[in-house]
């Protein structure tokens, strides 16, 4: 396969090569406010220098997932566009420069910068949607999930077809009041949870990764990270399900409005309709996935996941600067 960008065609390792340099570039923005206590500033640090690496590398795209309404962004909004003008948009763009901006005040792990693309027209917008209930496990599941079944039936499910035991399965989920009851449940059926404040894209990450610690995302968390998320899922053909499921009043009149529908479950290839699809993540605190922004022998060292969908590979860059 061939991606078709304003510069001549290249293939996609390279245009993995050329996306990692705008998830390292915020990386690295953000480095300097690790542990300050001020994520609006650590954030606004990785927006700035994500958006002015992208208008370098002339990608030219539509931002579908970015940083929205929900976090009054000058820059990476979603509808902003990249490249040339009076050309044709080549790829729907989703970014979240700060994935875990309380981990970035606070210094602890998980924060990372986040950048999915896939062809233009093929990535689910979500509106003003601003939270979704997502499912996520293996390839070994996909397509024999019910995601309006009982948890309990869910739980044996994917027991059952990964060749594990209930009792061995961690469920990660965000630790918040809305998921009391499921935790409970989840505990009744006797399987782990991994409680995590915030970073449930980390989550969805190594629940459709074979061979990781996690093997269930389950809950309510940010529709745009669930549309990243279902990228993941696509390109590594794990299971991934979301539902718009809106938590605040002026949020539900206005999906309402959008003419969205909070019962319907999204499968992955609706939420994001291609193959052609490219991810990376470079971490900048030290966390689940890979080692955070270190100073390093006078330079800067930077781990970043990269992953396509077609063809179908992931692997783990470390990089100096």
């Amino acid at each position: 396969m061939t991606v078709k960008t304003e510069c001549p065609e290249i293939n996609p390792g390279t245009f993995l090569y050329i996306l990692r340099q705008v998830t390292e570039t915020a990386a690295l923005a953000a480095f300097s406010w690790i542990g300050r206590g001020d994520q609006n500033s650590g954030d606004g640090a990785a927006v700035e220098a994500m958006r002015a690496k992208i208008n370098e590398l002339g990608l030219s795209g539509v931002v579908v997932i970015g940083e929205g309404e929900k976090d009054e962004a000058p820059a990476l909004y979603n509808g902003e566009e990249f490249g040339n003008p009076s050309g044709p948009s080549a790829f729907d763009i989703a970014v979240d420069p700060v994935e875990g901006t309380g981990y970035l005040a606070k210094g602890i792990t998980n924060s990372m910068a986040v950048m999915a693309v896939s062809p233009r027209g093929t990535m689910f917008d979500p509106g003003p949607a601003f939270y979704m209930e997502k499912f996520a496990a293996g390839p070994e599941v996909k397509g024999k999930i019910d995601p309006a079944a009982p948890t309990s039936e869910k739980l044996a499910i994917v027991a059952k077809e990964t060749g594990k035991k209930v009792e061995d399965l961690v469920v990660y989920v965000l630790e918040k009041p809305r998921h009391k009851e499921m935790v409970q449940e989840i505990y009744k059926a006797g399987a782990r949870v991994a409680l995590y404040p915030a970073g449930d894209v980390a989550g969805a990450i190594q629940a459709v990764t074979p061979g990781t610690d996690i093997d269930i995302l389950m809950g309510t968390g940010g529709t745009p990270e669930g549309v990243i998320s279902a990228c993941v899922a696509r390109a590594l053909g794990g299971e991934f399900m979301g539902r718009i499921d809106p938590q605040l009043q002026t949020e539900r009149e206005a999906v309402a409005a959008a003419g969205l529908d909070t019962k319907r479950w999204y499968a992955s290839d609706e939420l994001v309709r291609s193959e052609d699809v490219f991810f990376c993540a470079t971490g900048i605190t030290t966390g689940m996935l890979f080692e955070g922004v270190e100073p390093n022998g006078g330079l800067m060292q930077t781990e970043t996941l990269m992953i396509s969908g077609n063809p179908r590979q992931r692997g783990l860059l470390r990089a100096f600067h």
